[in-house]
């Protein structure tokens, strides 16, 4: 099987855990959306109606409904974990004239603020992380315009990263690849998201329910869920998966398994 692999390394990252907030938790990988949304920014898909999808044809070939039709495998590691303290800024009245008085005044203790109030918040980062990505699609053309986009950013709508707007990332690798069928066996490692649907035999893992694609309704990003394992790279054997067996970072390692989304 020809899949697109795109290996990524990043100093800093953090891929929140949904509803957490003052302690905010990261996923040891990014979910299938943030991929997502790497993909967009790539190719310049964005939705200018505020609301919606970015494109709602039907039977459309544009490269939002050809991205919807893809399929994608997520695995990586990092280094180590820290937990930065941080003040987020909440701009609401009721905020500010707690900390102020009133909503008129800017200081405090005879000095000027910024408006509104504070409060610390617990951010968990990952450094050193190590991503390897497989995209998979029916339309060859579509891949090779992804690959393109990412070596000549002629449509990017931002700075290329995953996460928060701050992690960056550096592409160490794009290009296609083939993959092998394999049952993979070992300890690889590595974390991998691997969806249920898929999935014929019992995977060592938590469950979770990650997003995927959204609608905007009202401003609110109201995703798309999917059900994976979070496994962290050990099998027996019994799986199915694909594997791209080139890719080996020491002897002992048969390559990467794949699962795909």
């Amino acid at each position: 099987m020809k899949a697109l692999k795109i290996k990524i390394y990043q100093p800093q990252a953090h891929y929140r855990t949904p509803f957490t907030y003052q302690r905010r938790h990261t996923y040891p990988i990014p979910p299938y959306s943030t991929v997502i949304g790497l993909l967009c920014n790539v190719l310049g898909i964005r939705n200018y109606k505020n609301d919606g999808e970015p494109c709602e044809n039907q039977n459309c070939s544009c490269n939002y409904h050809k991205l919807k039709e893809i399929k994608i495998s997520i695995c990586g590691t990092f280094e180590s974990k820290t937990t930065e303290y941080i003040w987020f800024r909440n701009l609401s009245v009721e905020s500010h004239n707690q900390r102020f008085g009133y909503a008129e005044n800017r200081y405090v203790g005879g000095h000027i603020e910024h408006i509104g109030g504070q409060q610390p918040v617990l951010i968990d980062i990952l450094n050193g992380v190590k991503l390897w990505i497989y995209l998979s699609h029916d339309d060859e053309n579509f891949l090779k315009e992804i690959k393109n986009s990412i070596e000549n950013p002629n449509n990017r709508i931002y700075p290329l990263h995953l996460g928060r707007a701050e992690d960056w990332v550096v592409i160490e690798f794009c290009d296609f690849v083939e993959l092998i069928k394999e049952k993979p066996v070992g300890n690889y490692e590595k974390f991998f998201w691997i969806p249920k649907e898929i999935s014929n035999a019992k995977v060592l893992g938590l469950v979770y329910k990650i997003p995927s694609f959204y609608k905007l309704e009202n401003g609110i990003r109201n995703f798309e869920y999917i059900d994976v394992y979070l496994n962290e790279g050990i099998f027996d054997g019994t799986i199915d998966a694909y594997l791209d067996d080139k890719d080996k970072e020491n002897n002992e390692k048969k390559g990467i398994p794949v699962f795909f989304c």
